[in-house]
């Protein structure tokens, strides 16, 4: 079942800038992780935002399919309450999302524990490093459990210890039914994690489909994403 549906003819941050992005057309299913590939400035995270509506242009249609919370959002820098302790982050999440007490206690130990944050969950973010903050907006989305997940850079400061924990809490989530959206260099990750991966270049689609899909359309049996990936950017210029 299709969860999301994507269909974009163009968006961007200003009037003079609507070509941003154009005709970015896919869909995420139930339990699907897509990988939203593609070199620096290609348009990655602009997808994300228009797909949520934080561009302030957009041109097309995304429609959502769901029963619970509709989607959460991961950024690439995180975004925190510079007041608020990592554990009154997660109450905080919880009120919004009605999560009662027990149900959120249980939740947040298994996620802390994955993620190696329970010696801090009394501290103030501010204090933690780039790859602890990363953890934290981690927690919280996966407290939520919503249908969908769009998830920008997320291994950018993650040890490989916490980049496995991550990977286990999106496998766990797709099993439940939810769909991922997910952008990243990480080619390797990309190559073994994802269902469908789809190549974007200066703001447009320029291939997707399964691994081997896209190993077929390069004529590299055998090759690795890294190796299409790059095969397909020297065919660009």
């Amino acid at each position: 079942m299709d969860l999301l549906t994507v269909d974009i003819k163009q968006a961007g941050y200003t009037k003079n800038d609507v070509q941003t992005i154009t005709d970015i057309n896919f869909t995420v299913k139930a339990g699907e992780l897509v990988g939203l590939i593609g070199p620096n400035g290609a348009g990655k995270s602009t997808v994300i935002k228009a797909i949520l509506g934080l561009l302030p242009l957009t041109l097309g249609k995304v429609k959502f399919i769901m029963s619970g919370p509709k989607y959460a959002y991961i950024p690439e820098q995180p975004i925190f309450y510079d007041k608020l302790t990592l554990w009154e982050h997660l109450e905080l999440a919880a009120a919004v999302h009605e999560i009662k007490e027990n149900a959120l206690l249980k939740k947040s130990d298994e996620l802390l524990t994955l993620l190696s944050l329970q010696d801090v969950k009394h501290h103030y973010p501010t204090s933690f490093s780039k790859g602890m903050q990363q953890k934290l907006m981690i927690a919280i989305c996966f407290l939520i459990k919503p249908d969908v997940y769009f998830i920008d850079e997320p291994f950018v400061g993650l040890d490989p210890r916490a980049a496995k924990a991550l990977i286990s809490l999106i496998n766990k989530e797709r099993k439940r039914g939810a769909g991922v959206l997910i952008s990243t260099h990480q080619l390797e990750i990309a190559e073994k994690t994802c269902d469908k991966i789809i190549i974007i270049s200066d703001g447009s689609i320029v291939t997707s489909g399964t691994f081997e899909q896209i190993r077929e359309q390069c004529h590299l049996s055998g090759a690795s994403l890294f190796d299409c990936f790059n095969q397909i950017m020297e065919h660009l210029g």
